[in-house]
């Protein structure tokens, strides 16, 4: 229980102590299976032009060796987004974006990374059989896309979600036996080996939605959403409300297309934290599985699963 607590009070730190998480390169769970052989698969890009928190050879290098060793071929995608430039992908994956005036500055209110162009160009380029993986974590972050997210009828708290039950109130444990994790494509996998029984998230945000989707992680009467107007900075009058119901993980079709969303992005990340290289996401010994529902959600989104 230790090694939980340490690894909680670090995600506190977050948006003071940048420097302090890096990528664990020497995480490598195991593929039985990978979906091609090596890069011939579908390109996925992983964006890099909206001043992320992560990016493919920075806190997602562990998201990214995991897809290329599923013979994906992963590439950073820099700049705006285009529909020429977007067409030579499969797959756009978008975690934790800011606008430039957010970077160092976590506080209300929180601009839009993207503009209407982008957007626009973006929901397009999905009806028209594009697949969008779209990560926000907690404020400001979910702000930072909520624009991109509503596009698609999917509404970001920008908020965090907390468990008032139990502690680290942070920590949040998704699974099949109390139906906070739901049965699907994506926790089922592509056969046995890849089914998917818990997954865990690091405090993250809620979102709902507003057109037919597959719930995947489903908070409970146990959590609640705080929405402070500087990060990570709670007091007693702080606004809060409870969030039964809404999700932490959904994805569904869109046109031609298909859509991913998911409001945590450290449980897709294995990083070591702080000077004692703590360890951190989905290298954590309490996260065995959140590798499997990555790749599940990655095949998803490939249409490999329906």
């Amino acid at each position: 229980m230790k090694g939980i607590y340490v690894l909680f009070f670090f995600f506190i730190g977050f948006s003071n102590s940048f420097a302090q998480q890096v990528a664990d390169t020497l995480y490598n769970p195991p593929i039985a299976k990978p979906e091609y052989p090596k890069a011939k698969g579908p390109v996925v890009f992983i964006d890099e032009g909206h001043f992320n928190f992560h990016t493919k050879e920075g806190r997602y290098k562990a998201f990214s060796n995991l897809l290329e060793r599923d013979g994906y071929q992963v590439n950073a995608y820099k700049g705006s987004f285009t529909r020429e430039k977007l067409e030579e992908a499969k797959i756009l994956v978008i975690s934790n974006a800011l606008h430039e005036t957010t970077v160092g500055n976590w506080v209300l209110p929180t601009p839009s990374a993207f503009t209407e162009e982008e957007i626009a160009t973006v929901k397009q380029w999905v009806n028209d059989g594009g697949s969008l993986f779209l990560i926000a974590d907690h404020m400001p972050l979910a702000g930072a896309a909520a624009e991109l997210a509503l596009a698609f009828d999917v509404e970001f708290s920008n908020g965090f979600v907390f468990n008032a039950v139990s502690k680290p109130e942070g920590i949040a444990y998704f699974n099949r036996k109390d139906g906070s994790l739901i049965e699907s494509a994506i926790t089922k996998g592509r056969n046995a080996d890849e089914n998917v029984e818990q997954v865990i998230s690091f405090t993250g945000q809620a979102f709902r939605f507003n057109q037919p989707m597959q719930q995947v992680l489903v908070l409970d009467e146990r959590y609640i959403n705080k929405l402070p107007d500087t990060a990570w900075s709670f007091h007693k009058n702080t606004p809060q409300h409870g969030v039964d119901g809404w999700s932490q993980g959904a994805c569904g079709t869109v046109g031609k297309g298909r859509l991913a969303v998911f409001g945590e992005a450290a449980m897709f990340s294995a990083q070591l934290a702080g000077p004692e290289k703590n360890k951190a996401g989905m290298n954590h010994e309490i996260a065995p599985e959140n590798y499997k529902l990555l790749l599940n959600i990655i095949h998803w989104l490939d249409g490999k699963l329906d």
